[in-house]
């Protein structure tokens, strides 16, 4: 099976639970777009938001170049909690898995997440923020591609 998410462009819906460090889990649900163009460079655009809560919603914005046959990419985000923030991925056989690291930020914050894939139209997600050595904040949340329209 061979990866659909970020791979291919589409539609993805998000669902899941954020946990924060002394809290208890609240819901989220988010839409993921990704697009590719004819270099090799990906964009994907995150929105999340927290229904039912007062928590404020997250955005996303990725730029990011995968060569062909390659299994290792690097990206730019912009992330409205952490500001300017840059990262690199691997392509495993079942898993897409990214690390990045927030630019010039006090309190050192960095995160990793881990897509695995379930079928070509699903995966599940587990992703935290760290600040320095200690968690911060994870997600764990189900994705589903959506048909073409």
């Amino acid at each position: 099976m061979a990866h659909t998410f970020l791979m291919q462009p589409g539609r993805w819906t998000l669902q899941g639970s954020w946990l924060e460090r002394n809290s208890m889990p609240i819901n989220v649900k988010g839409m993921i777009l990704v697009a590719w163009n004819r270099d090799n460079w990906f964009t994907m655009a995150t929105k999340l938001i927290f229904p039912g809560s007062d928590r404020a919603d997250i955005s996303l914005q990725y730029k990011g170049r995968l060569d062909n046959g390659e299994r290792q990419y690097t990206f730019l985000l912009q992330h409205n909690m952490l500001g300017q923030v840059e990262g690199e991925g691997l392509i495993g056989v079942s898993t897409i898995v990214q690390r990045y690291w927030a630019l010039g930020d006090r309190q050192r914050r960095s995160g990793f997440e881990t897509l695995h894939q379930l079928s070509d139209d699903s995966y599940y997600l587990s992703s935290a923020i760290l600040a320095g050595h200690f968690l911060n904040s994870t997600i764990e949340a189900s994705l589903e591609r959506q048909a073409a329209k």
